[in-house]
C-alpha cells in the first residue's frame, strides 16, 4: 500500500494499481453499478493527453524531458495497455471529472515508473500540474467521447450495418421472382414480390446509416484547448491549433477546432444529434425484424411465407418448437436504444449556464447504443438474414387467391363493381378469376393480362 495526498488529505491506495488518491475517492463515493466505461473512452482520452503533452512541449509550456515521459505513457493508455486501470463507475461525480483524473494518475504513474521513481511522488510528475497541462474535464472528456464514439462508428457500426444492407439486398435478387399478396393495415392489398419487400429493407438501411454519417461529422468539431468555460484560460498562445492538429494526426480522425468554444462546451447537442440518429436506424431494425418474425410466423398456422434459420430451440417444454430468436433479439436492441436516447436527450437538455455536467450518462448511453447496434446487426446478418428461405409455394398460393387482386381491375369496371367482386369471392371462396369471368365482366384474354402478378408489380417509371 502507499499513502498519497490531494486538497482534501490523505488515503490509503494499493501499490500495484496506477491510480490514485482521486480515483480511490470515486472508487469509494460511487459504488452504483458496476458499469464502467468502455475501454474505448480511456483510450480516447490517452490520446487527449499525448497530443496535450506533445503541443505543451512544442509550445515551450513543458519541460521536454518530463513531456516526452507522459507521452509515452499516455500512448500506452491509448494502446490500451491500461485498460484494467479504469476501474470509476458510469454513475459519477458530474462532467466526468473522476474519470479524467483517473486518467491523469495512471498516466502520471506510469511516467513516474518510466522515470524509476515510485508511484504517488507527484511533486516530480503531477496529475494536475504536468499531465493536465492547459487541460480542463470539461474539454478533455467530451473531446475523448468524440472520439470514442467516432472509433466505435468507424471500426464496428458502419461496417456492421453495411453488411446487413448488403445482405438485404442480396435477399432482394435472390426472391425477385417470388410473388406474393402485399399487406396494408395487416389485410390482403395487391400483389408485391418478396424481392421488392427485401430490397425497401435494404434502403431503409442505407438511409439509416446515411443520418448517422451526417450526424457523425458534427462530433469531429472539438472544444479542445476550451478549457474551464471556453475561455482557454491558462493555455499557452497557439495552443488550440497546435493541439487539435497533434490529436488529428494521433486519432487518424478529421478532428477540427469548434469555431465557438463557448458555445460547444455549454452545449451538448451534438451527441443528442447522433443519438437520435442511432435511434432511428433502432426503430427501423425493430420494424424490419417484426416483419421478419411475422412472415415466417407458423410454421401451420402463421403466414410461412419465408423460414428463418434455426439457430436453437425456442421451448423449454415443447420439443421440436424454434422461435425467431435473433429477431427477438434485434427487437431487444432496438428498444435499448430507444431507452438510451431518452436519457441522452434528458442529460442534453440538463446543461446549465457554460457547462452540461451529465457527460458521464452521456458517454454510457452513446457509446452503448453503437456497440449493440453493431453487434445486433452484424449477428442480425450472419446468422438470420443471409439463411431466410421463401416458401415458394405458400407465396404463390396466397397471391394468386387474395381478393385484392380485384384492384387491379377496378379502373375497368369501376370500383363499387369491383368491390362486390371481393365480397363475393371472401364469401364463397371462388377466385376472382372464376366470379368475374361468370358475370361476364371481361374477356378471358384481357382479364389474364388484368391479373397478371408480374405486371401488378412493375412501376411505370421502371
Amino acid at each position: 500500500m502507499r499513502v498519497e495526498r490531494d486538497s482534501l488529505g490523505e488515503k490509503i491506495v494499493p501499490d500495484q494499481v496506477y491510480w490514485g488518491i482521486q480515483t480511490q475517492r470515486a472508487i469509494e463515493n460511487f459504488p452504483i453499478s458496476g458499469t464502467v466505461h468502455p475501454a474505448e473512452l480511456p483510450r480516447a482520452m490517452g490520446a487527449v493527453k499525448a497530443a496535450a503533452a506533445e503541443a505543451n512541449i512544442q509550445l515551450g509550456a513543458l519541460d521536454p524531458k518530463t513531456g516526452k515521459l507522459i507521452v509515452r505513457a499516455s500512448r500506452e493508455v491509448l494502446e490500451g495497455r491500461f485498460d484494467d486501470q479504469f476501474p470509476v463507475d458510469v454513475f459519477q461525480a458530474g462532467a466526468g471529472t473522476s474519470s479524467h483524473m483517473n486518467t491523469n494518475e495512471v498516466i502520471a504513474n506510469r511516467a513516474l515508473e518510466l522515470a524509476g521513481e515510485p508511484k504517488g511522488s507527484y511533486e516530480k510528475i503531477s496529475p494536475n500540474d504536468h499531465v493536465n497541462m492547459s487541460q480542463s474535464t470539461n474539454d478533455v472528456f467530451p473531446t475523448a467521447l468524440r472520439i470514442a464514439a467516432l472509433w466505435l462508428l468507424e471500426r464496428e457500426l458502419y461496417p456492421a450495418v453495411q453488411r446487413l444492407r448488403e445482405a438485404f439486398e442480396a435477399k432482394a435478387r435472390e426472391f425477385d421472382d417470388v410473388l406474393k399478396v402485399g399487406r396494408t393495415h395487416m389485410q390482403d392489398a395487391v400483389p408485391i414480390r418478396m424481392g421488392q419487400e427485401f430490397g425497401g429493407y435494404a434502403e431503409a438501411l442505407a438511409r439509416a446509416l446515411q443520418a448517422i454519417r451526417s450526424a457523425a461529422h458534427e462530433l469531429e468539431r472539438v472544444n479542445l484547448g476550451a478549457t474551464a468555460v471556453g475561455t482557454g484560460i491558462n493555455t499557452p498562445d497557439g495552443y488550440q491549433t497546435a493541439v487539435v492538429k497533434r490529436l488529428a494526426r494521433l486519432t487518424h480522425l478529421s478532428l477540427r477546432r469548434a469555431q465557438n468554444l463557448v458555445e460547444i462546451t455549454q452545449s451538448a447537442a451534438d451527441f443528442s444529434r447522433i443519438s437520435s440518429a442511432l435511434r432511428l436506424l433502432g426503430l427501423e431494425l425493430v420494424r424490419i425484424s417484426n416483419d421478419l418474425r411475422l412472415l415466417s410466423s407458423g410454421p401451420r398456422t402463421g403466414l410461412a411465407e419465408i423460414r428463418l434459420p434455426a439457430v436453437q430451440p425456442g421451448s423449454s417444454i415443447m420439443p421440436g418448437k424454434v422461435n425467431p430468436s435473433i429477431a427477438e433479439m434485434v427487437d431487444m436492441v432496438g428498444f435499448q436504444v430507444v431507452g438510451n436516447d431518452l436519457v441522452i436527450a434528458l442529460a442534453v437538455q440538463a446543461g446549465q449556464l457554460e457547462l452540461n455536467v451529465m457527460l458521464p450518462v452521456i458517454a454510457h448511453n452513446l457509446l452503448q447504443s453503437i456497440r449493440i447496434l453493431a453487434s445486433a446487426s452484424r449477428v442480425f446478418a450472419e446468422r438470420c438474414v443471409e439463411g431466410i428461405e421463401a416458401d415458394r409455394t405458400i407465396t404463390k398460393k396466397y397471391a394468386e387467391s387474395s381478393e385484392a387482386l380485384v384492384t387491379a381491375l377496378s379502373p375497368r369496371i369501376g370500383y363499387l363493381t369491383a368491390a362486390s367482386v371481393a365480397k363475393e369471392s371472401a364469401a364463397t371462396g371462388r377466385s376472382v378469376r372464376e366470379i368475374v369471368l361468370d358475370r361476364g365482366l371481361i374477356p378471358a384474354e384481357e382479364l389474364d393480362k388484368l391479373l397478371d402478378p408480374h405486371a401488378m408489380t412493375g412501376s411505370n417509371e421502371q
